[in-house]
C-alpha cells in the first residue's frame, strides 16, 4: 500500500511545500510520508490531508494486490 499524495498534488497544481505549510508537521515526517517511507499515518493527518486536498481516503491510498502474491 502506498500514498498517492504527490500524484494528487500534481493534478491540483500544488507543490509539496504548499502542502507542508498547510499540514504544519515536521519536515522530516512530512517528507517520509510523501515519499512513501513511513510505516504508519495518524488518523488526524489522514483527515487533514482529505480536507486540504479535497479528496477521500480511497483517493489517497493505492493498493496493489500483485505485490501480495509475490511474497
Amino acid at each position: 500500500m502506498e500514498l498517492r499524495i504527490l500524484e494528487i498534488l500534481e493534478s491540483k497544481n500544488k507543490t509539496k511545500y504548499w502542502l507542508y505549510k498547510q499540514l504544519g508537521m515536521s519536515y522530516q515526517n512530512f517528507n517520509k510520508m510523501v515519499s512513501n517511507q513511513t510505516k504508519s499515518i495518524r488518523f488526524e493527518i489522514l483527515e487533514a490531508l482529505c480536507q486540504i486536498l479535497e479528496c477521500t481516503p480511497n483517493e489517497i491510498f493505492k493498493y496493489d494486490k500483485t505485490i501480495l502474491n509475490k511474497k
